[in-house]
């Protein structure tokens, strides 16, 4: 049937895991943690997973590369320059594998990483297929300061050269699949995400293959590096130390006593629910983060490490799925969970609100002279395109070691579409202060003249 590709998409981390296969046998490229996944599309496919990659130690997630391995009992590919706690074959540079029809030819391709891997996938009939991990990206390359910020040049300069490389080394019709660049803060520059890619149409929009200038490319992408989750930090020693296996099976379940107790203790107990439920009712002293694509990255961005973790859910569903999204940051068990609603899971005297808001009420509470004290928890590089005069300006990822610079009064915060301010209110609330949720669309902030678009005056930096 000729080399054929399957995609397993992980949109909450902005990744994409592959299932390379000739009909018979797969070989599986950078999978995740959640191996149930990648079970279920190989059993879909009929296929049986004899080879597994690594492009390279990821730094956004744990991989299930090494579980799968064991239950498969495929070969495990992984750069022999890497020091890891594990066995695994070994591969470098010009190294080729054979399984069922497919040659996978490794190719050098460093910048995102030291050690970064790409794999040239071929069935001598079809058009090949090249995993491009945390290099060749859809319209750009992986980011390149997540090694040693103080090596970010020299590591760029390696990916523009690593880009280039597969260029020169690959047919145009050869298909492109990386890992990154749906999202991931992995990625940099001008990453389009899309469905689908070939050398050929990257020669013609890809940051490292259009600029011709290297120091013009390395100028630009550096410049464009913003900031990435602090859990980072603990990924690439997981990945090396070889993780076991994922458990997703469901926490101890925590009752409203111990509910009080652990928030009472100061621990993190995490409501799960959508931001306007939160808002209008949630129990004293909760964090609220909402489900969603995005939970995991901010949680994981947040948290102390290692903090003890309870999860409140509407459902016990929506607990599991917060369970899956965490596993594959390292986060492995909740110390607990409930499931309910604040009323059934609290006292009346134990539940709290606070307004929620928009643009244009802030725009009104600000005409009438009631000095609202307006909080950006934007990122630095959004906040240099604009933002509202007056404003303070903390990022929600540096908010809890800043508390004590939060101005006093009523705080009305507000992100870029309400997510962010959200987690930001919930947690100034829990340290006492009073707040107001701005709900809302900074655009709307933008298109009615509340914000400007001039660089944000240094004294609110």
């Amino acid at each position: 049937m000729g080399l054929s590709v399957a995609v397993i998409e992980t949109s909450e981390l902005g990744d994409r895991s592959y299932v390379a296969h000739d009909g018979e046998i797969a070989v599986v490229v950078d999978p995740q943690r959640d191996l149930d996944r990648v079970e279920a599309l190989v059993d879909e496919l009929g296929v049986r997973v004899g080879m597994v990659v690594e492009t390279h130690i990821h730094n956004d997630y744990v991989t299930g590369g090494l579980e799968l391995a064991r239950r498969t009992g495929a070969d495990y590919l992984v750069a022999g320059a890497d020091a890891v706690e594990f066995s695994r074959d070994a591969v470098g540079d010009g190294d080729e594998r054979t399984v069922g029809t497919l040659t996978v030819r490794v190719v050098a391709t460093p910048g995102h990483t030291d050690t970064h891997l790409s794999y040239l996938v071929d069935d001598g009939v079809s058009m090949p297929a090249v995993f491009t991990g945390g290099s060749l990206l859809f319209g750009s390359v992986g980011r390149t300061d997540l090694v040693d910020p103080a090596r970010t040049e020299e590591l760029t300069r390696a990916q523009f050269h690593s880009a280039r490389r597969l260029a020169e080394l690959l047919d145009n019709d050869t298909a492109v699949y990386p890992t990154h660049g749906f999202g991931s803060f992995c990625s940099s520059g001008a990453a389009t995400g899309g469905d689908a890619s070939t050398i050929g149409i990257e020669r013609t929009r890809n940051d490292a293959l259009v600029e011709t200038d290297e120091s013009a490319f390395v100028e630009r992408l550096v410049a464009g590096l913003t900031a990435y989750p602090s859990y980072y930090a603990h990924m690439g020693a997981r990945n090396r130390q070889g993780p076991g296996p994922a458990d997703l099976s469901a926490p101890e379940s925590v009752d409203p006593d111990e509910l009080r107790h652990r928030i009472k203790a100061g621990e993190w107990v995490v409501d799960l629910r959508d931001r306007t439920a939160y808002t209008a009712e949630h129990i004293g002293g909760t964090i609220g983060i909402a489900l969603g694509t995005q939970f995991a990255t901010y949680l994981g961005w947040l948290i102390p490490w290692g903090t003890p973790l309870t999860l409140i859910g509407e459902s016990a569903q929506q607990v599991t799925d917060a369970q899956r999204q965490l596993v594959r940051i390292g986060i492995d068990r909740p110390s607990g969970a409930a499931s309910g609603t604040p009323g059934e899971l609290a006292a009346p005297d134990e539940l709290r609100s606070y307004p929620s808001s928009t643009f244009a009420e802030l725009t009104h509470a600000l005409d009438r002279g009631d000095a609202p004290v307006v909080l950006d928890v934007r990122r630095h590089d959004e906040r240099t395109g604009g933002h509202i005069p007056g404003s303070a300006h903390i990022p929600l990822n540096e908010l809890l070691d800043r508390l004590d610079e939060i101005p006093d009064g009523e705080l009305w915060v507000h992100c870029a579409s309400g997510f962010r301010a959200s987690i930001g209110a919930s947690l100034l609330f829990r340290a006492g202060h009073r707040v107001v949720l701005v709900d809302d669309e900074y655009a709307k902030a933008v298109d009615t003249g509340l914000a400007v678009t001039s660089p944000s005056d240094q004294e609110n930096r």
